[in-house]
């Protein structure tokens, strides 16, 4: 099973990136994704959760915090 995860990084939560958008594919087993396929291409993602957007990053001693 594979889930597609699209990012707009113009978006409300204010990352600092271009505005381009870009689109992967992620492999899921179960209900599991590897944190290494996440944070493959940087080392913070945006997550939209209905109106609210959540920021996950990988921290230098490789942790992992979620912010809103």
């Amino acid at each position: 099973m594979s889930a597609t995860s699209a990012s707009n990084n113009g978006d409300a939560a204010g990352t600092a990136e271009g505005s381009s958008a870009t689109t992967r594919t992620l492999t899921m087993r179960g209900s599991q994704i590897d944190s290494r396929e996440l944070f493959a291409a940087a080392r913070e993602i945006i997550i939209a959760h209905g109106e609210d957007s959540y920021r996950l990053r990988l921290t230098a001693q490789n942790k992992l915090i979620l912010t809103k």
